[in-house]
């Protein structure tokens, strides 16, 4: 059974779509997930503006209050935030490829340095300490995270996103034998309504 994940770590619909997506993905066996990395927000070195720290951090209130997860707040007080999601992506993209599951595993220690413990993902500092905290060689790692290899394939990730027409996270796809993708989520949407629309198209 054949699924594809489209989601930038850095998107805070994607945290609150996490618990969603794990409890359905724990009800069937024999599952691959390909981690699709939309890229969120290219590289910028710009910090960000007053108004969109503040509409962000309302975002994180809206989704508290819909989803199960919760955000240290204290980010937008400890950190200089940039609008830039690229490297983060890249560092999944890493991960993936110097460690089975790396995708998964990368993802949530970004998610808990940056919605829990109100650390900055779009600094390389942060993103090789996540990579150690999944076991990964930190030299090893950076020296992917910087590679033209890297960058082609999050340039193809982006391209995959394209193709599928996403044009918001997080949005999971089904893949049947023969290669047809079916939609079951584009945007947050809860367990039941995932499984709701999986098994319709069985009937």
């Amino acid at each position: 059974m054949r699924f594809i994940y489209v989601m930038d770590p850095m998107c805070a619909w994607c945290y609150g779509f996490k618990p969603e997506l794990e409890a359905f993905l724990d009800t069937y066996s024999d599952i691959h997930v390909e981690w699709v990395m939309g890229g969120l927000a290219p590289d910028n070195n710009q910090p960000m503006s007053e108004q969109m720290r503040t509409t962000i951090a309302a975002y994180w209130q809206q989704i508290e209050a819909k989803t199960q997860v919760t955000f240290n707040h204290d980010y937008w007080h400890c950190n200089t935030p940039y609008r830039s999601t690229y490297l983060a992506c890249r560092a999944v993209i890493v991960a993936n490829d110097l460690q089975e599951n790396g995708a998964e595993k990368m993802v949530n220690a970004i998610q808990t340095a940056y919605y829990q413990k109100a650390q900055n993902p779009s600094l390389e500092n942060t993103l090789i300490e996540c990579a150690a905290t999944i076991g990964l060689n930190k030299a090893e790692f950076v020296h992917a995270l910087k590679s033209e290899q890297t960058q082609k394939t999050l340039t193809q990730h982006l391209a995959i996103t394209k193709q599928l027409r996403v044009t918001g996270f997080p949005a999971l796809f089904y893949l049947d034998a023969n290669n047809h993708v079916y939609p079951l989520a584009l945007g947050f949407c809860t367990f039941n309504e995932l499984a709701q629309r999986f098994n319709r198209m069985f009937q």
